[in-house]
């Protein structure tokens, strides 16, 4: 088993260097798990008795989040991506192959704690798969069987991982079409210079003017949202806070991660932009845990901007504009993407979408008037700051102005990040993209729409086509089953729990789609699937559950005979053997009789 390395030095360093903050918790037991490899029960009461909390409030956090382990993992602990992209391309004959070599039993470490493996939801990183995270803190791209075969010697040999071949830690931006955004020169107060010249009354105005609408996915008014957080009153000694959403869940976005790689200065300098606005002091950048690996990039970006001027105290020789950005890493929850359950993970909870009202931009983090926004929108404020409203109203279309970022992956000659102005067809980014013979697109990821090639001339906007920024292509020797099927167990596994219409619903559907996969299904099996789409819409908690049929919906509607190839008879199947069930009850009887059957008449 592997040993546990000291417990109390690594929890009394976390919670020094936090403050003994209550509302720091996911940090510190982040923190805590990167000294100690797992988090035993006396991690877990260290950290309650120094947050003044109870071991059982703790172990709920921590159970909650996918990267912390109540249970004992590999020195080596490797998590294979599970997006439906790298599966096609042959992640699970890798990993199987890889637990072979490394004597790896599903579900626990190898024998000697050397190493453990398992699987994740997307990592961002679907241009390049498949690809691996390495203990939450390295990533490995583009796995081959060779490179299978390298990675189980240099486990075995328990190689130091800096002596790795540094070419499979290598992730590329793989930008293949550039824009306002993307091509952008680096921003070192220009945008922030602008809007003092210009004071902040008016550059709300010019925001407006812009019609700019949040690229997280909902497409909500910047301007309209970030007024509402600036009229809202603020509760005594508070202020006002600027959260920027980095927690880019959906599976087939990676978009936001090239954003923060190349251009990390236009996101603080948009946040810095919203904190002049609204009168905010603080500024919270909550990075998704599968993006550990940037922590130190952002950091550094954040270290230069404090000695420039251009965040801390006095920015730009403005007395009294008092403004930071700390950094906030989570630990893997899809549903953290949704601003509501970001804001309770910020403040050290479950990530469980909040009830509404009251708003965020009325009473968000630690009840103070918050606004959150996510990545893209901040790099787009910052350049409107910059050049004006009438500028990037100019670009797009009526109702959708400016440019999105799309990214692209699946069977495609160059996958990777292209930037179009709205209003772009589908079929213009697959021509740039060099797919060909295409069955399929799967766009906004699997909460967004499934299309098919009649369709290829819709365009991307918010009045046709709106999208969070994934899009999956898919070939016509992909069976688009196997696609939803995917879906599916994705959102099982990432339902929060909080609601049953969710919890049920999610598990329901993924269990009529398991017996589909195994050739048991039957009319009624598609029915109850019609069902439970239904059920799910306007029932859920939040919209992760209503958003999660809707691969399922679109599939059957389009490509019908990739489900109809599953349904073995005309009557109803059940989903496992009944016979077989009563097995245990003969062998504890000891019959085994021909009455003692079901398939035998008595």
């Amino acid at each position: 088993m592997p040993t546990l390395r000291p417990v109390a030095p690594a929890v009394a360093q976390a919670l020094r260097r936090h403050g003994h903050r209550r509302e720091a918790l996911v940090q510190i037991l982040r923190e805590v798990q990167e000294q100690t490899g797992w988090l035993p029960r006396p991690a877990l009461s260290a950290v309650a008795a120094g947050l003044g909390l109870t071991p059982a409030t703790v172990e709920g956090v921590a159970g909650f989040y996918r990267f912390f382990h109540l249970q004992p993992v590999g020195r080596y602990h490797l998590l294979w991506n599970d997006n439906i992209t790298d599966r096609l391309q042959g992640s699970y004959g890798l990993a199987h192959e890889l637990g072979q070599r490394l004597h790896i039993p599903p579900g626990h470490p190898s024998a000697d704690g050397l190493a453990s493996m398992g699987f994740t939801s997307c990592t961002g990183l679907g241009d390049q798969g498949p690809a691996l995270l390495l203990n939450q803190h390295q990533v490995l791209t583009r796995m081959d069987r060779q490179r299978v075969r390298d990675l189980a010697a240099l486990v075995s040999r328990q190689v130091p991982v800096q002596d790795w071949p540094a070419h499979w830690m290598q992730v590329d931006d793989q930008v293949h079409r550039s824009g306002p955004l993307l091509g952008a020169a680096d921003l070192q107060g220009q945008a922030l210079q602008a809007t003092l010249e210009r004071g902040a009354p008016a550059t709300l105005t010019e925001l407006a003017a812009s019609r700019l609408r949040g690229r997280g996915g909902a497409g909500f008014s910047v301007a309209r949202k970030w007024t509402l957080c600036r009229e809202a009153p603020l509760p005594e000694g508070g202020t006002r806070v600027v959260v920027c959403n980095a927690d880019e869940g959906e599976p087939g976005t990676f978009k936001d991660r090239v954003l923060l790689s190349r251009q990390a200065d236009a996101v603080c300098e948009g946040m810095t932009v919203a904190a002049r606005l609204l009168g905010a002091r603080t500024g919270l950048l909550y990075l998704r845990g599968e993006y550990r690996y940037l922590l130190g990039h952002l950091e550094a970006v954040l270290a230069r901007r404090r000695a420039q001027g251009l965040l801390g105290r006095n920015i730009r020789g403005v007395e009294g504009f008092d403004f930071d950005i700390a950094l906030h890493v989570g630990a893997g929850a899809y549903v953290c993407g949704e601003e509501s359950a970001l804001i309770e993970s910020l403040e050290g909870r479950r990530g469980t979408p909040r009830i509404r009202p009251p708003f965020p931009v009325e009473q968000g983090y630690l009840g103070q008037p918050t606004i959150v926004n996510n990545v893209e929108t901040f790099c787009a404020a910052a350049q409107i700051a910059w050049h004006g409203g009438a500028w990037w109203a100019a670009i797009g279309t009526p109702q959708s102005s400016g440019t999105k970022l799309h990214s692209v992956s699946g069977d495609c000659q160059r996958p990777g990040v292209y930037e179009y102005p709205f209003g772009v067809t589908v079929a213009e980014i697959l021509h740039d993209c060099g797919a060909r013979d295409t069955q399929a697109v799967q766009v906004g990821g699997p909460s967004g729409r499934c299309l098919a090639a009649h369709e290829f001339q819709r365009r991307l906007g918010f009045e046709d086509l709106p999208t969070a920024g994934a899009f999956m292509v898919f070939g016509h020797s992909r069976d688009m089953f196997q696609v939803a099927h995917a879906f599916s167990q994705f959102f099982a596994h990432e339902s929060c729990g909080f609601c049953t219409p969710c919890r049920v619903g999610t598990t329901l559907v993924r269990q009529r789609m398991d017996k589909l996969a195994a050739g048991l299904g039957s009319p009624f099996d598609r029915a109850d699937l019609d069902d439970l789409d239904a059920l799910m819409q306007g029932t859920t908690h939040c919209g992760l559950g209503a958003s999660s049929t809707r691969a399922l919906r679109d599939t059957l509607e389009r490509f019908a005979p990739a489900y109809a190839r599953r349904l073995r008879s005309p009557g109803f199947t059940p989903g496992f053997d009944l016979d077989a069930e009563l097995a245990p009850a003969r062998h504890a009887t000891g019959r085994d009789d021909a009455r003692s059957h079901l398939e035998q008449e008595g």
